[in-house]
């Protein structure tokens, strides 16, 4: 049974190199011929859409228009930005902060954005942190990082940030089980069935985007990979995919295969409210930071919480319910009308698709086959739809184009399918290059899909682009999906290792009164100056507060002495400008740090510490205006002990002689 097992395993790794290594079938370059007229976007023209996609490795989120495929905006969220300052600043060092102290990288791999109604609003995008598990809120009307929360109890945080309908919850899931932050942790890994236990996280939103966790179901320790929410008639489920039901700990890639079938978990979160509001929940310890950027002060803060609430699904028998999915499922995706569940198997020769009325039935009689570590599983026939049958290899993810059809990557085969949600036919396939992941249609995991354009994103992209070295950016290709027929369009590289992605149109966005500009009388920072005649340079003790203004062209003040070796001094440069887009950057010679780059209207802090005497300029790093290279200053460090006094100035030149 083994040697059986490892030959097919083997047999799939030949079959995953053959397949990345060469063309799949389908494989002509060949497009229609007003593709390059479907994806021109003239100069001074706007982009029908927003295409948020996940950098991955990278930790950011990057912004793409569609249809030009043009890069707008890359957006530092978990990882120190050095174009932007963001989190080498000292107002923004807060938000990456952790219970394991400051985490300067992370890799994000999923996004969604902010519902109502079972639509996208264009209010906020929320984005996860896998390595340190934590959720993020990024407000739409500034892109910038809002909030970060951190998720305790998790090892791994990939099956997340996904919401409901109306942005109630986010939900986040476990990759890898752990035992709890409140548990002795110090135990041998091969006890993983005893002391390893998985955890869904569900955040709750308020009015203001604001970030809470409001509790959490502990479950059988196994890897969760994705998840979605129900919608409508399913609103008030959640669904996870799950794989390892094994409950390996070593050599996954064997151990963690050998299962027919694994499970796509279904929680009922309605359920899971009802017996919080009836105090069957407990509140554990739990160390985790929350941390939120305040738009008035212009500056983060962390808090830590001390406890979170739980409630153990193997106790509570009616919130969490197996259903088996074949094999090593890695999507979870719901159709539009909420109706139909999809799992991807990534070993699996087909893609199963279940009801969710026949699951409600199936729960209603009991048609159970036994459990799965106190959990019921559903037997598979009884809630099961229907299955796609020889869609390609590898399936992984669908999205949905609103029309009735669902659209499936396919890792092992480098191709799209397109099929039919009801009778489960297959109606067109694409060739991809190489190796999709993920695919986005806008709107295509919401109640109301755009079914215009799709995006694939691809894990290899050999022979596409001219080449860098030993390695090459990954991929996007958009398809045109307006017909029966999928077209493909355009292809262009992204940032980082792209995952999930999110598309918008671009008024829901552009039009929902983005800020322009922070005006001057609302910056409630601590070391503003409004002017420059609130420019000054105090000291006290070793540090030193630079209150400096910088406008076209010039910084205030522009000479300072007195600094001695080893002060810290803390550049607060405030930009005066009250114009949209006309940023300012700071930096000084033998700065350990990056620059700064001060927007109209805010103010943002540069530690340097000087480690020798001289003369250090500083300058603006943002091209600004015809006397930009003229926008610049020095700092005179003298010796430690020194006795040169403070003293700064502006326009004043050298002494006569």
């Amino acid at each position: 049974m083994k040697n059986k097992l490892l030959k097919s395993i083997f047999a799939i790794a030949l079959g995953c190199a053959f397949f990345v290594s060469c063309k799949p079938r389908d494989s002509s370059d060949t497009v229609d011929g007003d593709a390059a007229q479907k994806v021109y976007v003239a100069p001074g023209k706007y982009d029908e859409f927003y295409n948020f996609v996940s950098g991955g490795f990278s930790g950011q989120v990057s912004v793409y228009g569609l249809p030009s495929g043009r890069l707008l905006r890359v957006m530092p969220v978990f990882s120190e930005d050095p174009q932007s300052g963001y989190g080498y600043s000292e107002e923004t060092k807060a938000m990456l902060n952790t219970s394991h102290g400051y985490v300067p990288w992370d890799d994000q791999h999923h996004l969604d954005l902010s519902q109502t109604n079972g639509e996208v609003d264009g209010r906020w995008l929320f984005a996860n942190a896998n390595n340190t598990p934590r959720i993020a809120r990024i407000d739409l009307k500034t892109f910038r990082t809002a909030e970060i929360i951190e998720l305790p109890n998790c090892g791994g945080n990939h099956s997340s940030p996904f919401i409901t309908q109306n942005t109630e919850y986010i939900v986040g899931a476990s990759r890898f089980s752990v035992p709890a932050d409140n548990d002795d942790g110090d135990v041998p890994i091969n006890t993983y069935k005893k002391n390893f236990k998985g955890h869904l996280s569900f955040v709750k939103v308020g009015k203001e985007g604001e970030l809470d966790l409001a509790f959490q179901i502990v479950t059988p320790g196994v890897n969760f990979d994705l998840s979605h929410p129900g919608k409508k008639e399913s609103h008030g489920w959640f669904f996870f995919s799950c794989y390892n039901t094994e409950q390996a700990n070593t050599l996954l890639e064997v151990n963690a295969s050998k299962n027919d079938k694994d499970f796509i978990m279904a929680v009922n979160w309605k359920k899971a409210e009802e017996y919080i509001k009836a105090g069957k929940g407990k509140r554990v310890p739990a160390n985790y930071v929350h941390n939120t950027w305040d738009e008035k002060t212009q500056t983060a803060k962390s808090e830590t919480k001390k406890e979170v609430l739980i409630l153990d699904a193997s106790e509570l028998k009616d919130i969490c319910y197996m259903i088996p999915c074949p094999k090593s499922p890695h999507g979870c995706d719901i159709d539009p009308t909420g109706e139909y569940i999809v799992g991807s198997g990534k070993l699996a020769a087909l893609i199963p698709v279940f009801s969710f009325t026949k699951l409600k039935d199936a729960i209603a009689k009991k048609q159970f086959d036994g459990a799965y570590a106190g959990i019921p599983v559903v037997k598979y026939e009884a809630v099961l739809h229907g299955e796609v049958q020889k869609p390609g290899l590898g399936p992984l993810h669908t999205e949905f184009d609103g029309k009735g059809n669902a659209y499936t990557t396919m890792f092992v085969s480098s191709e799209v399918v397109k099929w039919n949600i009801k009778d489960l036919k297959v109606l067109d396939r694409k060739a991809t290059y190489y190796s999709p992941g993920h695919l986005m249609i806008p709107g295509g995991n919401t109640e109301k899909p755009f079914g215009k354009y799709m995006v694939v994103y691809n894990k290899i992209t050999k022979d596409r682009f001219l080449p860098t070295g030993p390695e090459l950016a990954q991929s996007a290709q958009l398809f045109d999906i307006s017909g029966d027929k999928m077209k493909l369009l355009l292809d262009y590289p992204t940032i980082g290792e792209p995952h999930y992605a999110q598309g918008i149109p671009a008024d829901k966005i552009r039009n929902n009164g983005q800020l322009k500009y922070y005006k001057m009388a609302d910056n409630l920072h601590p070391y503003v100056a409004r002017g420059e005649k609130e420019t000054k340079v105090v000291r006290e003790g070793n540090k030193v507060h630079v209150y400096m203004t910088c406008i076209r062209s010039h910084f205030a003040p522009d000479n300072i002495e007195g600094i001695r070796v080893g002060d810290e001094v803390y550049f607060h440069v405030t930009n005066l400008e009250q114009d949209w887009d006309v940023p300012h950057g700071f930096a000084i010679k033998g700065a350990n740090t990056a620059e700064l780059l001060i927007m109209p209207g805010e103010t943002l802090t540069l530690k340097w510490v000087p480690l020798k005497k001289g003369i250090f300029p500083f300058y603006c790093t943002d091209f600004c205006s015809a006397l930009h290279q003229e926008m610049q200053g020095y700092v005179r460090v003298s010796p430690t002990g020194s006795n040169v006094p403070i003293t700064y100035s502006l326009g004043t030149n050298l002494p006569k002689e």
